[in-house]
């Protein structure tokens, strides 16, 4: 399992330690990892953009930010990430408006699964592709070029340890779990194809965390007894994307950062 430690990295003197100044949007702000993130971030110092499809969803999160951190730097968009063009304005804008953009955070997710692998329905696919694997497709293709001109790009997804072991009935879930790992890899390489740093070394990153599920504050209180194994707490989450901008980007790029037992 990867670890971060941000006070060693401080020490080892990497410019970029630390998220203060960045200038990072959170795609998928309102689900339990996106809320749990934006505080994180806004703690350390960032400039956030919440982004969502629901403005009411929104204005409870970004509300629920400055009352958990006085004086964080958040504002939030209304986006329809299934719109590519939509997505390509949008990056377009963050980057006029704020000089760079620092990262994307794509924390979009879903699941639906069968009992069987016989009992596995392409509808299920078809609303996978579009939520897992084609979301993805447009923030990177659109956030992609801003990154890469930034100092300390950072491109995040969060993956399942399902990708890599398939279950009968999770047919439809590992599969587009898959699909975006490859399509991250991809824009990985082609930050260090595309890097205009002297020495070839990438400055930005896409990176995959893998976790076998969420643990919320909520299902704890619900549960305070149970073990949940191999579950991921949002907050531990959160601390491991802040944590991306406090190491070089030729570490990450195209790692599989495991937060579960492989």
């Amino acid at each position: 399992m990867s670890t971060f430690d941000s006070t060693n990295a401080q020490a080892a003197g990497i410019d970029n330690a630390g998220v203060k100044d960045k200038v990072i949007a959170v795609a998928g702000a309102s689900g339990p990892a996106g809320q749990a993130t934006l505080r994180r971030l806004a703690a350390g110092g960032a400039v956030l953009i919440a982004a969502d499809i629901d403005q009411q969803r929104l204005d409870a999160v970004t509300a629920g930010v400055r009352t958990a951190v006085p004086g964080a730097r958040i504002t939030s968009q209304v986006i329809d990430l299934l719109d590519p063009q939509e997505v390509h304005d949008w990056a377009d804008h963050l980057e006029s408006e704020y000089g760079q953009v620092d990262g994307l955070l794509h924390l979009v997710g879903g699941w639906r699964g069968s009992k069987t692998f016989h009992d596995s329905r392409i509808d299920d696919w078809d609303f996978l592709h579009d939520r897992v694997v084609r979301t993805l497709q447009h923030t990177s293709l659109a956030f992609q070029p801003a990154l890469l001109r930034s100092t300390a790009g950072r491109y995040a997804i969060i993956s399942a340890s399902a990708a890599h072991k398939p279950t009968a009935g999770g047919a439809a879930y590992a599969a587009a779990k898959a699909a975006a790992e490859a399509w991250t890899l991809a824009m990985a390489n082609s930050f260090v194809k595309e890097t205009t740093a002297e020495d070839g070394a990438p400055t930005a990153a896409a990176v995959i965390l893998v976790i076998k599920a969420l643990l919320t504050p909520e299902m704890r209180a619900e549960k305070p007894e149970a073990k949940f194994t191999g579950f991921t707490a949002t907050a531990d989450l959160a601390d491991q994307l802040a944590a991306l901008w406090d190491r070089p980007a030729a570490e990450l790029n195209g790692q599989h950062l495991w937060l579960t037992a492989r």
